[in-house]
């Protein structure tokens, strides 16, 4: 029989790699970039709108500030770039922030950094298909009010090809990143020379007014004036999600590892300060009018636009206001942003499998977590990220507004915690350290990431007062049920690895006093003859045949067949008044356990397979009705003896011991 699974995993997936190849699958660092950077990067597509559109509620005049808005988040993405170049050289194991936080802060600082993490990475993926959806939208008018559905599919998507492996991921998504990052760069460049030259033409919506939303008709003034320019800041902070993947990811670059990690980490840093303050300057310069409510905000004439106005995202407009004369550059700029937005989440795809098979081996997670599949990638963990994502996608209804707003909490608990157990950590080694060099060194490291500490625990603070009543409450209440939920597990595998234990090994090695050996029968055949032979051959200290009387003719016809045979095993018929098959079955077994508690009862459960997979729904499944029931009864051992029906060599066998149409009516116990 053809294995039509097999052949249709081998198409999607590849052919299983040998687990020596392990080493084939590490990365250089310039397909590393793109696979652990690309959702850094991508965030410079999103960070500068949320900017924009923070600030907008306050009028135009608020928007002249997103590059200040920028800069300081560009300070805190160096201090953040610059303390993980720490930690890719303390920490090179790939455990990132959730080792740093358990060796230096306690196992409870680790799982609460593990939760923010895992529920960040979810978090990626859907922001992160849900923006490139969008701009797949604004692009492609046919796949507006379908963003839901195309979100999810190119989440699948995604996950089957991280399950082909990391390398061949990477590589196919190196060219779009790549892409993505020089049309940017080319934007840019020629953006600031159009300005220079006094020929940059303004943006498309320049021509409206931007009203402020009523609440901040007097400007940024008072409390409420700084409490929005805060929120601005938290929310482009979002362009620091991905650089803890890169701390994650370090067993997967080529050695010397730490170092390439510490390289890719300054060019992600590099590239993504660039990008940002390129955009938000020249956003500025085309005198864009980016608003939160558009219908209502933009304004033609002291009138609102209405409805029927669609917002391009921001560097959609300054694309098309740089490259007006050339239009399939505009198109290249708008393509590849969304295709990154879409690829964005091959980051958080090689971030979480790894976060999740280290706490799947310290036993905060099922250890299937911690399994490589075929392709050596961690499938499971692949699978589980892909299925939440699009749980939040749904829910959500792949909105990026919505979603945002839960986005950067995670990271930053991460990031902020992580940095408080470096500082720990290189003041724990310097106790110890005597070398001058060594010392000044750590001494270094330790004022870095205590300025990283100070940061992010500044703009945690701004997230958590900003953001929390517009949805990061919801990111706590996952990242609370994450936390206690990997407590449990933990517990869980503790007592199982307490009861498991062998505390006195000679009496383990002791057999039991007797073996009860119990054959299942229905009929006289085939299957019923291969049970009682291999009942036998073990050679218990008793056995014994037991039916069960649903049919007394049907009963009566088997105990003169088994006499006829001659078996020398007695047959034991259990009354069932009721017609029921496993529950007498489970009181005669649990007697002879209370007869004989020192015993081992071993149950033999005749079984013939099918050929096909459809001919089980022809078929009952007492097999595995007792199997159930017995599971759960000390001293109890459920031996199945498979019959394969399709390797049966058919000839005529006598009446009464084998009636095969009787046998497809009531067999004894099938799989």
């Amino acid at each position: 029989m053809p294995d039509i699974a097999g052949f249709s995993k081998r198409m999607l997936v590849g052919r299983p790699m040998r687990s020596d190849r392990l080493g084939a699958t590490l990365l250089p660092k310039r397909i590393a970039l793109p696979v652990f950077a690309s959702d850094a990067l991508s965030s410079v597509a999103y960070a500068p709108d949320e900017i924009l559109l923070t600030l907008s509620l306050a009028g135009f005049a608020a928007i002249t500030l997103s590059p200040w808005v920028g800069l300081a988040v560009i300070v805190v993405m160096i201090t953040v770039v610059a303390s993980y170049r720490q930690t890719v050289h303390a920490y090179p194991s790939g455990g990132g922030d959730y080792e740093v936080a358990t060796e230096n802060l306690g196992p409870r600082a680790g799982l609460t950094v593990a939760s923010a993490l895992l529920v960040d990475y979810v978090l990626t993926v859907a922001v992160s298909m849900s923006s490139g959806v969008q701009y797949l939208a604004a692009a492609l008018p046919a796949a507006a009010g379908h963003e839901t559905t195309i979100a999810v599919t190119l989440v699948v998507v995604l996950a089957m090809l991280n399950l082909r492996g990391i390398r061949e991921s990477g590589t196919a998504f190196a060219i779009p990143v790549y892409l993505y990052m020089g049309s940017i760069g080319l934007m840019a460049i020629v953006g600031f020379i159009q300005e220079a030259a006094g020929t940059l033409r303004p943006a498309a919506s320049a021509a409206f007014e931007l009203a402020p939303d009523a609440a901040y008709d007097q400007g940024l003034v008072g409390l409420a004036g700084a409490f929005l320019v805060l929120r601005a800041f938290s929310s482009g902070a979002a362009a620091l999600t991905g650089v803890e993947a890169i701390s994650n990811g370090v067993p997967s670059f080529r050695r010397p590892k730490s170092k390439n990690a510490a390289t890719t980490l300054l060019l992600l840093g590099t590239i993504s300060a660039t990008m940002l303050m390129s955009i938000l300057l020249l956003a500025g310069a085309t005198n864009i009018h980016f608003a939160q409510d558009p219908a209502k905000q933009l304004l033609v004439d002291g009138r609102p636009v209405g409805d029927s106005y669609l917002q391009d995202p921001v560097i959609g407009q300054i694309a098309a206001a740089v490259f007006h004369d050339v239009p399939v550059l505009f198109v290249l700029v708008t393509v590849v942003t969304g295709l990154i937005l879409l690829l964005a989440a091959n980051t958080a795809f090689n971030g979480f499998p790894v976060l999740g098979s280290i706490l799947a081996r310290d036993g905060f997670l099922p250890r299937q977590l911690h399994t490589r599949g075929d392709r050596l990638a961690y499938s499971n963990g692949i699978i589980a990220l892909a299925v939440a994502a699009s749980v939040l996608i749904v829910a959500f209804d792949a909105e990026v507004t919505r979603l945002i707003q839960l986005y950067i909490v995670g990271v930053f608990v991460s990031f902020t915690v992580s940095q408080l157990g470096m500082v720990r950590h290189w003041t724990r080694h310097l106790r110890t350290e005597t070398d001058p060099k060594e010392r000044t060194r750590m001494r270094r490291s330790r004022v870095v990431n205590g300025f990283g500490l100070g940061m992010t625990g500044v703009v945690l603070a701004i997230v958590l007062v900003t953001k929390f009543t517009h949805g990061a409450w919801i990111t706590l209440v996952l990242m609370a049920v994450l936390f206690v939920t990997m407590g449990a597990i933990r517990r869980h595998y503790d007592q199982v690895s307490r009861d498991l234990a062998v505390p006195d090994l000679a009496e383990a090695r002791a057999l039991p006093s007797r073996v009860h050996g119990i054959v299942l029968v229905s009929k006289l055949h085939q299957p019923t003859m291969r049970a009682v032979a291999y009942a036998r051959a073990t050679r218990p200290s008793t056995l014994e045949a037991v039916t069960v009387n649903v049919d007394p003719n049907e009963t009566e016809a088997l105990r003169r067949a088994w006499e006829a045979a001659e078996i020398p095993v007695p047959l034991t018929v259990l009354d069932s008044p009721f017609r029921e098959i496993t529950r007498p079955v489970v009181e005669h077994v649990r007697a002879v356990r209370r007869e004989s508690p020192r015993d081992l009862v071993v149950v033999f459960v005749p079984e013939y397979v099918v050929r096909h997979w459809w001919e089980q729904v022809l078929h009952n499944q007492s097999a595995l009705r007792l199997k159930g029931r017995l599971l759960f009864t000390p001293g109890v051992v459920m031996a199945s003896v498979p019959f394969q029906l399709y390797d049966v060599d058919h000839l005529d066998a006598p009446a009464d011991l084998s009636r095969s149409t009787d046998d497809a009516i009531r067999p004894p116990v099938q799989r």
